[in-house]
């Protein structure tokens, strides 16, 4: 069975990923945490039968049998762990959101070397809603205002979340724009009316919401609402299997979930 190194295997994703492993042809291999994590030398299992596996805070040692590498840690530390997967060859998954610029060209650069899936959101059904937003946004045209609103649990740290802005740039691609140029993060007080053409997000941090978001397009006299809703974080623990196993002897690239799903 090939093994799948787990980096952040201590927080809600790296658990749902231990779970997810016990019933995938995938084996944990490797298991990653901070430096300061009281987890350190302790089976990574938290619950349920021990995995067999000591979590490290020492990637090379986390990468050592493994064929592929999740990422669900944090941006801190992501560019760091894109080297040390390039260094020996090991496909990487990165489901950590909130990377800057620097990190994202430590993760092009290891896209030299061995292929790098980006998956802001590994849920499958989150992966056809991207593609039915592309389509909905290129069929209406400008005429329709779009907003994006997502919601998560509290301690979510990054807003908007990875998802609503792979689903602001998908709008932005269909219409040909950049979304940078369009998007509106902020709202407050008085202020102008609505720009044609751009793109609205609104956020919710509260209680423990694995995950919603929704693209609304509207204009006068009709509205279009396209919503994911994801009540379980097993569902992205077992997207991110398969997109592993679909990642495991790829050529070296750049690749998203889209690829994985054939869209």
């Amino acid at each position: 069975m090939p093994g799948v190194a787990v980096f952040g295997v201590t927080g809600r994703m790296g658990q749902s990923l231990v779970r997810a492993l016990r019933d995938s042809p995938l084996r944990l291999s490797g298991a990653l945490a901070s430096p300061s994590s009281g987890r350190l030398g302790l089976d990574a299992a938290e619950q349920g039968a021990p995995s067999g596996v000591q979590v490290t805070a020492d990637a090379e040692t986390a990468l050592r049998d493994a064929a592929v590498a999740l990422d669900f840690s944090t941006p801190q530390g992501l560019g760091a762990h894109a080297g040390a997967c390039a260094a020996r060859g090991v496909p990487l998954l990165v489901g950590t959101t909130g990377f800057d610029s620097h990190t994202w060209s430590m993760l092009q650069a290891a896209a030299l070397v061995v292929p790098v899936l980006i998956a802001p959101n590994t849920s499958v059904g989150v992966g056809v809603l991207r593609q039915l937003v592309g389509l909905a946004a290129a069929a209406l045209g400008e005429g329709f205002d779009v907003e994006v609103a997502e919601a998560h649990h509290r301690l979510k740290r990054d807003a908007p979340s990875g998802t609503a802005l792979a689903l602001g740039e998908a709008v932005a691609q269909a219409r040909g724009t950049a979304l940078a140029d369009v998007a509106v993060y902020d709202r407050h007080g008085l202020s102008d009316a609505r720009k044609p053409g751009s793109i609205g997000f609104s956020v919710v941090r509260a209680g423990d919401i694995v995950g919603e978001h929704t693209v609304t397009f509207a204009c006068d006299g009709e509205r279009i609402e396209l919503t994911h809703r994801a009540t379980d974080r097993m569902v992205f623990a077992r997207g991110a299997l398969k997109a592993a196993e679909w990642l495991i002897g790829r050529p070296a690239g750049v690749y998203g979930m889209r690829h994985v799903l054939g869209l």
